[in-house]
């Protein structure tokens, strides 16, 4: 059976070694036909720490690595940039910026 990959955004990267990856999919209501919106949480191993905050990423099914992690980073599709504003923005706040 092939692996299923799955895309969607990257919602944490707190952990070490991990990132929990939001799945947006529009499904058909049995009754009144309408698309609703569902969304699931993956959790997905990043062995690079590669991935951040709001970063689209696709992922792929993996053996199990631990309790919760299914998934591994296949690669990331696009990235989430700051432009320099923003940046300065953040920095003058006294935030971290990545």
């Amino acid at each position: 059976m092939p692996k299923r990959i799955l895309t969607g955004v990257v919602v944490s990267d707190k952990m070490d070694k991990t990132v929990v990856v939001l799945v947006s999919r529009s499904v058909k209501h049995g009754v009144t036909g309408k698309r609703i919106k569902r969304s699931k949480k993956y959790k997905a191993d990043d062995r690079e720490n590669a991935c951040r905050m709001h970063d689209v990423v696709k992922i792929i099914e993996a053996n199990p690595i631990s309790k919760d992690k299914r998934w591994s980073v296949l690669e990331i599709v696009k990235r989430d940039v700051l432009d320099e504003v923003d940046t300065e923005v953040i920095a003058a706040e006294g935030g971290d910026v990545q």
